[in-house]
C-alpha cells in the first residue's frame, strides 16, 4: 500500500472520476460526480476497491483538468472518496469547486485530519486503524459498515462520540447482506436514532 507524495495544488493521484448517482447514506439518489483518490493504508478486508490502495499505480491528474471535467456536467454535488482521501491536502480542489457553487462531500475513515472545508463529512470508522478526534467533531454522517453482528455494538460506541445532529447509518457489508440485513432491520426498529444505508448503486448496476 504505497502512498505517493504529491504537490496537491497542482494535482492528485486519481483512480477514477465519473458522473453518477450517489448510492449510499444521506444523499442516496442524488446526482453526484465521484472523485476517487488513490492511496489507502487502512486495509479493510472487505474493501471493494482494493485497487485504489497503491497510489503509485494511478496517475496524477491536474486540479484544473479535473475541475474542467466536472464542469462539463450539470452536477452540483461532488463526492471525494478513496482510497483514503484525507491523506491529501484537498484545499485547492475544494476551493475551485466552491467557486462553481458545487457542494462538496468527503467519505473518509477519519484517520487523518482534513485539509480543506467540505459541506458534508461522511465518517466511516474502521477497526483496522483508530480515527482522530476531529472526525467525531466534523461528522455530519456516521456510516458504519456491518461485517459481523458484533459490529452493531461497536457502532453504538462511535455514535456516543459524535454531535447530536450527526445522522447515523448502519450499512451491511455487500457480500453478507442476506444474513446481516435482517439483524440490522430489527435493531433499527428498536433504535430510532439509526437508519439503514444500502448500496443502491449496486442494485441500479451503476458505478
Amino acid at each position: 500500500m504505497k502512498i505517493k507524495a504529491v504537490n496537491a495544488d497542482q494535482g492528485l493521484p486519481i483512480m477514477e472520476h465519473f458522473f453518477t448517482i450517489q448510492g449510499e447514506g444521506t444523499y442516496s439518489g442524488r446526482a453526484a460526480y465521484f472523485v476517487r483518490l488513490a492511496g489507502c493504508d487502512i486495509g479493510c478486508v472487505w474493501c471493494d476497491v482494493k485497487e485504489s490502495w497503491d497510489s503509485e499505480l494511478h496517475p496524477i491528474l491536474g486540479i484544473d483538468y479535473l475541475v474542467s471535467e466536472i464542469e462539463k456536467t450539470t452536477v452540483d454535488f461532488v463526492v471525494i472518496t478513496g482510497g483514503e482521501p484525507a491523506l491529501y491536502d484537498l484545499t485547492f480542489l475544494i476551493k475551485k469547486l466552491k467557486i462553481l457553487k458545487i457542494d462538496v462531500a468527503i467519505e473518509t475513515s477519519g484517520c487523518y485530519e482534513l485539509k480543506g472545508i467540505v459541506d458534508w463529512y461522511c465518517f466511516s470508522p474502521k477497526k483496522f486503524k483508530a480515527p482522530c478526534k476531529e472526525a467525531y467533531q466534523l461528522a455530519n454522517e456516521l456510516k458504519i459498515v456491518i461485517n459481523h453482528a458484533s459490529d452493531i455494538a461497536w457502532a453504538e460506541k462511535h455514535a456516543e462520540k459524535v454531535k447530536p445532529s450527526c445522522k447515523l447509518y448502519l450499512q451491511p457489508e455487500w457480500s453478507k447482506s442476506d444474513s446481516l440485513l435482517p439483524l440490522i432491520i430489527e435493531f433499527v426498529k428498536s433504535n430510532n436514532k439509526w437508519r439503514i444505508s444500502l448500496q443502491t448503486h449496486k442494485f441500479m448496476h451503476i458505478p
